[in-house]
This record gives structure tokens, sequence and C-alpha cells, in this order.
């Protein structure tokens, strides 16, 4: 066996070719080390934040008209909305246009791919993750600290009013659905008022409840009074008496009596209209009554919808504000330059073996046309 082709003689001619192995490592850690100097040092601001929970903004849940308590916190879905808003394009470039990232990435706005360019540039430099404890950490980097901590911090701003913006838009919609709704049933109110007063009118019921068996009751003293007083006047008949003064007594009851027979018809005709109109007007009474309570709900749900709509509810709350840098974030030159000696080490061991196997190989005689 030859001794290259065993491992004794590979590490001997490693050995052998040790300087220029040495070397190579070091003059490719030497140019690694030079070279980075020329990178520019990039910073990274971070912010963490945690997903509110939309029940915030549910009135139901708010003024305690659902069956549970509203959430403070966001759960799984709320947290997935947020990272996809995060990567939004409406987030990403109204970073571009706050902070004329066109002009800083050094990209040409006219460019017919511009608009990609400094969206691939941006996304680069950006991240937004969930963490193991459900918390979103969104980072930008930069090489001017100052700019990495004001885009940091103005991003996390506009998540939150893109995530009040929908919430606000599915409001808006459930307020104009209330305002149709109050106006139905106000303009319903009306017609049932209005008919309600005819109703009345026609039947002179003035009050469903007790008019009935105030009329019961007046009709039944009248027919009483009425026969008490006919039994008066048959008996003053029935004496045959006919002396001048209670001739008038006489008179004076038969008078009486008229008097007390159109007052039982005219009630005996008020009790027959208040029966005939009752089942009318207490079906549109209470018609009324269901559309008002109807119509007081509706305005409180409107209300409280208001409320809430008018007022500024975070979709997100802050953990940590994304501070200026202080170190660099990358590049690392020790481990680029590290990397780069392993590599050279790699290539230069493999071109020593590689130049020793075939260093004997008669070349001329390999690339010789073979006679036919």
């Amino acid at each position: 066996m030859k001794p290259q082709d065993n491992l004794l003689g590979v590490i001997r001619n490693l050995y052998e070719r040790r300087r220029f192995i040495i070397y190579t490592c070091i003059a490719a850690g030497v140019l690694t080390a030079a070279l980075s100097l020329f990178f520019p040092n990039f910073y990274r601001s971070t912010t963490v934040f945690l997903a509110g929970s939309p029940d915030q903004a549910n009135p139901q849940l708010l003024f305690s008209q659902g069956s549970r308590e509203a959430g403070y916190y966001g759960n799984d879905n709320d947290i997935d909305r947020i990272l996809t808003l995060a990567e939004s394009h409406e987030l990403i470039y109204f970073l571009v246009d706050s902070f004329k990232l066109y002009e800083h990435y050094e990209i040409n706005p006219d460019h017919p791919k511009a608009a990609f360019k400094v969206r691939a540039k941006f996304l680069d430099h950006y991240e937004v993750n969930k963490t193991a404890r459900d918390a979103i950490e969104l980072s930008i980097e930069d090489t001017d600290r100052e700019l990495a901590a004001a885009m940091t911090n103005t991003a996390r701003d506009k998540i939150d009013e893109i995530v009040q913006q929908l919430i606000k838009k599915t409001q808006k919609k459930n307020l104009v659905t209330y305002e149709n709704t109050i106006q139905n049933l106000q303009q319903n109110l009306k017609i049932l008022s209005d008919s309600l007063i005819v109703l009345r009118k026609q039947y002179n019921i003035f009050d469903p409840v007790s008019q009935g068996d105030f009329l019961t009751t007046q009709l039944a003293s009248s027919e009483s009074q009425l026969a008490q007083s006919e039994a008066k006047l048959s008996l003053l008949q029935n004496n045959g008496v006919n002396i001048r003064g209670q001739r008038d007594s006489i008179a004076k009851l038969r008078a009486h009596i008229v008097g007390l027979q159109s007052k039982r018809d005219t009630i005996a005709k008020r009790l027959d209209s208040f029966n005939e109109g009752s089942p009318s007007v207490n079906t549109v009474s209470r018609m009324y009554f269901d559309a008002n309570e109807s119509l007081s709900e509706t305005q409180e749900k409107y209300k409280q919808l208001l409320n809430v709509y008018s007022a500024n509810i975070p979709a997100i709350i802050i953990v940590e504000e994304g501070a200026v840098p202080v170190v660099k974030y990358r590049p690392r030159r020790s481990i680029i330059v590290i990397a780069a000696g392993f590599v050279a080490f790699f290539f230069s061991v493999l071109g020593v073996l590689v130049f020793d196997a075939y260093k004997r190989v008669d070349w001329k005689e390999v690339l010789k046309p073979q006679k036919g």
C-alpha cells in the first residue's frame, strides 16, 4: 500500500504543507477582517406588546348584557390577526412614505419595480414574531439607530390604528343598522299612536283598564235607581190619592224616571261601544307598548355602541417600547472572520489532498488520443 493511500500518508502530506495551510487561513482571516470593516453597522430596535381582546369594544359585554365578562387579552386568533396586519402592504407602504425609505435605501421611485424593491429591502430589515409567552415582538434594523427606534414604535402604533379601524368599521355598520331600525320603529310607533287615538275617539275609550268596570258599576247603579223610582211611582199611583201636592210629586217622579232612563241608555250605549272597541284598543295598545319598549331598548344599545365607537380603545397592550439601540446588532465581524478561517482551512486541506493525489499523473499520457 502506498503511503498516500492510507491515513498516515494523508497526515504526512498535510504536515509537510502545514505552512501553506496556515498561511492560507491567516490570509483569509486578515482579508475577511479588512473587508468586514467596510460593512455598515446595523442597529436593531425591538418593541414587545400583547394583543388586546376585541371584547373591550363589545358593548354587550362591557355593559353586562352578555353571559360572560369581557376579556382584557386576546387569544391566538387575535394574535394571528395582528401578525397578518403587521406584514400587510398598508403598514409597509405607510412606513415607506412616512420615513422616505426610497431615498434612504437609495432606490429610484420612478423605476418600474421600485415598489417591489423598496418592500423587499424593508422586509430584509423587518421582523415580527410571536414569542413563546404569546407576546408579539416587532424589530426593525437600520444603519441609523434613532431611525430604527422611530420606525419600530411607529409600526407598532400603526398596527394598533389599523386594528382599531377594522373594529370601528364593523361598529359603524352596526350603528347604521341601529339608526335604520330606530327610524323604522319610530315610524311604526307613530302609526300605532295615530291608530290608537282614532280608536279611542271612535269608541270613546280613555282608560281600557278601569273604564269598563266603571261603566258597568254606573249602569248597575242607574238601573237600581230606576227600579226604585219606578216602584215608588207605582206605589203612589196605586194609592189613588188625588191631592194636588201628591200629583206634583208624581209628576216630578215621572220626570226623574225619564232622566234615569236616559242616563241608563246613555251608559248602556257607552258600555256597548266600550265592549265593541275594547279588543281593538287593547291590541293596538299592546302593539304600541311593545314597539315603544323595543324602541327604548334599541336606542339604549345604540347609545352604548356609540359610546364605544367614540372611545379610543387600544387594540394592543404595550409591554416594552422600542428603545434607541446602543450596541450594533450586525455584522458580527469576529464570527465572519472565524467562519472565513474555517472555510479557508477546509479548502486548503482539500486542495493539498487533491494536488498530492494527482501530481504523479502523466496528463500527457492521459490526454493522448487512443489509436484504433
